[in-house]
């Protein structure tokens, strides 16, 4: 099955349903996406010291899915599958430096992303402005550097306001941000001062997004920068006395405050009356980054951020959508970043969709319908000199630690933690999984399998 077969899977009529009154009526997109964030951090996984109010009322006003997967285990190729739908073993941005020179890698001019698709396969010339969505992002891009084929003006996006480099969004009070093509300085971080915080920065550009566009379909992408590393917030708030050293208590900060920003999304959307037509997603870029011990932040999973294990891929992700998505929700769908892009062109009766994407949609799920399950879903990434792979087919997780070596079976419905390897006693299921990955993958030129490792 090629995968323009499986996007035919994704069940147009019940999308041109969903969207109300025939194909005209196209919902707004809002995707927000937390840096580092893990699953367990949020109240409606099961936090206990971490307060989420504002997403624990958005998952049960919509639909928590407990089976959903990043696009890779850290930033950028995660943000590259997120683009582009494509799995690792295609997308153009495979790990976060070139295995040939070191440096970064950015999407080719050819790679379209979601915003492109949403915008029309027109956009390059000429688009029908009456169908095209209004596109913005703010906050982290990692997809292209300055003066590269990357840069997210050329890759559908209207406005763009934030970072374009992932370690100079290391810096939550930094001295300039990319507003489109221009530097922009942040006057109030000069001199070390430190009074513009981007992730702030950022909600406010959001915000202006959506009163400037709330007469016209639009996608919005906010990416803000917490709570990855540094830890700092500008004010630790309701965990000032608690009793944990200054970096967790900075930690649970910087989670309640990417909560209270999807809070006030939320509430412009009531404001500006288009919360009934606005399909909205939250969830992290990779799993979490910080296991610090009062917050149990991995909970049963295995790994962290950098792992192709479970506590490195898995994260969490909620959506609502008024009216569409059944409220309070819950979905044990196997899904990932990849099927972001087809599931939006999909519920948008977008044209022009890629035919070298990899996802699926997703909107049969969405909207309370019954889906497969037992599709595979692939990760490939370097781990110092290696390379490893992983598949995820309905309740069976596969690893594979080279090329040549053999596969780790898993059997996440009896062992969510990959504590045992149960390979031996399912060959059938290993030899399926064996066979996809001989043809699940291309080899790319800026991350060869085989050449020693630059890091």
């Amino acid at each position: 099955m090629t995968r323009r077969d499986l996007l035919a899977l994704s069940t147009l009529p019940l999308a041109r349903a969903a969207r109300g009154q025939g194909p005209e009526v196209r919902p707004n997109f809002i995707f927000i996406m937390a840096d580092d964030m893990g699953r367990d951090e949020l109240g409606c996984y099961g936090q206990k010291l971490i307060r989420t109010p504002h997403m624990d009322r958005f998952a049960a006003e919509g639909l928590r899915f407990t089976d959903c997967y990043a696009g890779a285990s850290v930033c950028a190729p995660s943000r590259s599958v997120l683009m582009t739908g494509q799995h690792t073993g295609h997308t153009t941005v495979r790990a976060n430096a070139s295995r040939r020179t070191g440096g970064r890698v950015a999407l080719r001019t050819e790679d379209r992303t979601v915003a492109e698709v949403l915008k029309g396969p027109e956009w390059r010339g000429a688009f029908d402005e009456e169908r095209a969505y209004a596109t913005g992002i703010f906050g982290k891009w990692g997809l292209g550097e300055p003066g590269s084929t990357g840069l997210p003006n050329d890759h559908g996006f209207d406005e763009w306001f934030g970072f374009l480099n992932q370690q100079h969004a290391h810096n939550h009070y930094p001295q300039y941000l990319w507003r489109n093509r221009t530097r922009e300085p942040l006057r109030g971080n000069r001199d070390g001062a430190k009074r513009e915080y981007a992730s702030d920065l950022f909600l406010r550009e959001a915000l202006h997004f959506i009163d400037r566009h709330r007469y016209e379909p639009f996608f919005l992408y906010f990416t803000p920068t917490i709570p990855h590393a540094a830890f700092e917030s500008p004010e630790l708030g309701e965990y000032a006395g608690q009793p944990w050293p200054e970096e967790h208590k900075h930690y649970a900060a910087m989670v309640t405050r990417f909560d209270t920003a999807v809070g006030r999304i939320m509430a412009r959307l009531k404001e500006t009356g288009l919360d009934d037509n606005t399909l909205v997603f939250v969830t992290s870029d990779n799993g979490g980054a910080s296991n610090f011990a009062p917050f149990a932040s991995m909970g049963p999973l295995r790994g962290r951020k950098g792992s192709i294990t479970e506590g490195g891929l898995r994260v969490p992700m909620l959506a609502r959508w008024p009216g569409k998505i059944r409220a309070g929700g819950v979905s044990a769908l196997p899904w990932s970043f990849q099927d972001v892009l087809p599931t939006m062109a999909d519920l948008a009766g977008a044209r022009g969709i890629p035919s070298n994407v990899d996802g699926i949609s997703i909107a049969p799920a969405l909207l309370g319908k019954e889906q497969n399950a037992e599709r595979p879903l692939y990760w490939e990434q370097f781990s110092g000199p290696g390379f490893e792979q992983a598949v995820r087919l309905g309740r069976w997780k596969a690893i594979r630690r080279g090329l040549q070596a053999p596969v780790a079976l898993y059997d996440l419905e009896a062992d969510i933690g990959e504590a045992k390897d149960v390979a031996a006693a399912h060959p059938g299921v290993v030899k399926r999984i064996t066979e996809y990955l001989a043809v699940c993958r291309t080899e790319s030129a800026e991350y060869p399998v085989a050449r020693p490792w630059r890091g």
